[in-house]
């Protein structure tokens, strides 16, 4: 079954640098990683959590999804799945593409896009930085406490849904005229 949805992904909070221990215990998503022009790569669910996990939910973190892969692009905005070199390993992991990343093309399951909300992603991008390896990580943690997302085809409908409203009162208010003039 393939899933896919563009998505307006909204970050209501993020954080730079430390935060107070009763944030620590929500365990928001940590971003870990901010390649400017490539990636901003948010950590999985077991390994990004800063508050402890019950055997419970340690073994649903742990679980894996089949790899999904679509002829859609890896530009700028789009989520994509994070996994090891398995491509059936993707578990919570995934990344907000701050560039176009051919590459990627065919390899990673794509689950949405950001349709609004380019400014956060260009604060990220302005964020320092340093070199670990083969990652580029951000200097500070980077903390989203909250996040949100909603169907854009159902604002689009919300709209053209109010124009109708909007129509059928005038009409509405026509007919009442016309029935006035007409029946006294």
């Amino acid at each position: 079954m393939k899933i896919f949805c563009w998505v307006c992904l909204v970050f209501v909070i993020v954080s730079v640098g430390a935060f107070s221990e009763e944030l620590q215990l929500s365990s928001p998503l940590v971003v870990f990683q901010v390649d400017k022009g490539f990636v901003a790569q948010v950590a999985d669910v077991a390994g990004g959590r800063s508050a402890p996990m019950n055997e419970e939910q340690r073994r649903e973190a742990e679980k894996t999804i089949v790899g999904e892969f679509s002829d859609v692009k890896h530009v700028r905005g789009i989520l994509s799945m994070g996994r090891y070199s398995d491509p059936d390993s993707a578990q919570s992991s995934f990344s907000i593409l701050l560039g176009d990343a051919p590459h990627l093309d065919g390899q990673y399951a794509i689950f949405g896009k950001v349709t609004k909300g380019d400014d956060t992603l260009r604060k990220l991008e302005e964020l320092p930085t340093r070199r670990e390896g083969i990652c580029v990580m951000p200097m500070e943690r980077i903390t989203i406490h909250s996040s949100y997302y909603y169907d854009t085809e159902l604002e689009i409908c919300e709209k053209e849904r109010g124009i109708l409203k909007r129509r059928l009162a005038a009409s509405a208010v026509e007919i009442e005229r016309q029935r006035m003039k007409c029946f006294p």
